[in-house]
């Protein structure tokens, strides 16, 4: 642990600096926060790759052409990129090779940062590696470690197009084929890479009369793989395929039964991680050229960015953006951090992939708002990111599952705390095994947390932390003395509104915490608690409307409401001056035509 925290004490030096001048993500001056030079080496290739050998307008050409991405391909081939990234060291003969969650956290925000659709080329590769690497199956390991070595791509063959990510209703199934071995028939559905994944992880039954739950590899190369079309139009490739007499072996076999069920499970629990991050990039890369057009354009007399409208939108879209990065840099170290008696991540995992993707998307939305019609135009990136943004909170579970899958930690997370060793910033270069580890998916309401009072009461001398802290209690003692019954538990309107509350105060634990672990400048935290007292009334508001609130909860709903943020307009100005409108020409993306 000690080792852990000086790593992180340097790296966390170029966090700070970053955020005091007022910057994101900044490709050309990258300061990544890997130590070792392996890691360091994989962030510069890639950012080379987009600005020097694509450029901006080959970037959006591509995009809007729907071109699938070979010299990409190409390129993770040569430096083997996948291969070092998501392969864990005792199947590798590389020393830069790891699965690393903070590692491949910041690797989704770069790629994200140049586009979805390379990103997603990543994060498909992950879910279908997923079941491999918790499989028991060294056979299957040792081959996909080859193929990661090799340049491969994988997928995860869930999905099916009836029922969706339903594994109930999961209808592709194995039967015997007389030999030892099976046959397997069906369809799957929205399957990204399934168009040249080398093992695609396959999800069926086995029909021998036991029904168990069963994943096994299939890939494009047999000719009883029937591939179908493309189901969306876009750059990357999301197949439906089918299985027409696959055969398959007992070598093919990763998991069977219970261990299948929770491998589908815990597969998604790893891959939807990594969806906040996306949001980031494409987000930060939106807001430089966002700013870059509107402080240099001049309406009505004023510089855009003289418009008070205006200003507020980007200081908001800026303040909303800082916050997610904090909350997933921290939400990190837990999952790094976990083992069978810390599972905390289970609760910071769905609140990363509901509460920084819908983040990003109003973030988007400010910006869209200053920028209007320029955000159309093909030759931007932020026309690619505007067209995508609502995607990620689609993946890996809608806004809505996740956000009653949080609903499970309510009562353990306000009433039953439990004491954990303290959980240092995590850069040790070693694998996340327990992911490929989880046990049981089961068991959430068991799960304890730290008292999350604490973090809190450390900032109350910030006038909008001591407000949010006053709307924390009100929300917690309406729990404890009118807690949603079950009329209303069955009332999505309701319980997704208490859900959304609950997030936000669980996103602002997590946000003090890495704010004082980067010892960020007191007034930035101020201001993000602005707008977080301003999310949690307006969520009161949906409380207190609804014709199943009780009296009682209403009562509590209506003094959240009228509980406001505390203004200060020389903090604002202050911030605005340092580290928003400075980014005026921090970044552009090179352009290879010019």
């Amino acid at each position: 642990m000690l080792r852990d925290m000086k790593i992180y004490l340097v790296f966390s030096a170029s966090i700070v600096t970053l955020l005091r001048e007022g910057r994101l993500l900044q490709p050309k001056k990258y300061k990544s926060l890997m130590a070792d030079q392996g890691s360091k080496a994989i962030i510069d290739k890639t950012v080379d790759f987009f600005e020097n050998r694509m450029g901006k307008t080959r970037l959006t050409e591509d995009y809007w052409s729907r071109i699938w991405y070979r010299e990409f391909l190409d390129f993770l081939k040569k430096e083997q990129i996948f291969y070092k990234l998501l392969t864990p060291k005792q199947y590798a003969d590389h020393p830069d090779c790891r699965w690393d969650t903070a590692r491949n956290s910041e690797f989704s925000e770069l790629l994200a940062f140049y586009g979805f659709g390379y990103w997603y080329c990543f994060q498909v590769t992950i879910l279908g590696l997923g079941p491999i690497w918790m499989s028991g199956n060294e056979t299957a390991k040792k081959k996909a470690a080859a193929h990661l070595k090799d340049g491969a791509i994988f997928a995860f063959g869930l999905s099916e197009r009836t029922h969706g990510a339903d594994i109930y209703s999961t209808e592709t199934s194995l039967f015997p084929d007389d030999k030892g071995g099976w046959l397997a028939r069906g369809e799957k559905y929205y399957i990204g890479n399934g168009n040249e994944a080398e093992m695609v992880s396959t999800l069926g039954k086995v029909r021998d009369g036991s029904d168990d739950y069963c994943f096994f590899v299939t890939n494009f190369h047999n000719k009883a793989f029937e591939l179908k079309r493309n189901v969306i139009s876009h750059q990357e490739y999301v197949a439906q395929f089918a299985l027409n007499d696959y055969p398959v072996t007992e070598e093919d076999i990763l998991s069977r039964g219970p261990s299948a069920w929770d491998s589908a499970l815990n597969t998604v629990n790893v891959g939807k991680f990594n969806i906040g991050p996306a949001s980031i990039g494409a987000c930060e890369h939106a807001f430089y050229e966002a700013i870059n057009h509107a402080a240099n354009r001049i309406l009505y007399g004023l510089r855009v960015t003289d418009m008070p409208h205006v200003k507020n939108n980007f200081m908001e879209a800026w303040l909303r953006l800082i916050g997610m990065k904090l909350y997933q840099r921290r939400a990190t170290d837990y999952f790094r951090n976990a083992t069978a008696d810390d599972r905390r991540y289970l609760l910071f995992n769905p609140t990363s992939k509901m509460k920084v993707t819908t983040q990003s998307e109003e973030v988007i939305a400010m910006l869209w708002d200053v920028i209007a019609a320029k955000g159309f135009e093909r030759d931007t990136f932020f026309s690619t990111a505007a067209s995508d943004i609502k995607g990620p909170a689609k993946l890996e579970g809608t806004v809505h599952v996740n956000v009653q899958l949080i609903r499970k930690f309510i009562k353990s997370y306000f009433f039953n705390p439990k004491d954990y060793a303290p959980v240092g910033p995590v850069f040790d270069q070693t694998d996340d095994l327990f992911l490929f580890d989880q046990g049981k998916a089961s068991g959430l309401g068991k799960v304890q947390f730290q008292d999350y009072r604490p973090v809190f009461d450390e900032f109350k001398d910030l006038p909008n932390v001591a407000v949010f802290i006053s709307q924390i209690g009100l929300f917690r003692e309406m729990l404890e003395k009118a807690f949603p019954d079950k009329v209303q538990e069955m009332d999505p309107s309701f319980s997704l509104a208490v859900g959304e509350m609950f997030s936000i105060v669980v996103y602002g634990q997590l946000i003090l915490e890495q704010a004082k672990i980067d010892n960020l400048d007191k007034n930035i935290i101020n201001q993000i608690f602005d707008f977080m007292v301003r999310d949690f009334s307006a969520f009161g508001l949906q409380i207190y409307g609804k014709f199943t609130t009780n009296d009682t909860q209403r009562a509590y709903c209506k003094e959240i409401m009228l509980i406001m943020s505390v203004p200060d307009p020389a903090q604002y100005e202050k911030i605005w001056q340092t580290y928003v409108i400075a980014l005026n020409g921090e970044y552009e993306m090179t352009d290879q035509t010019a």
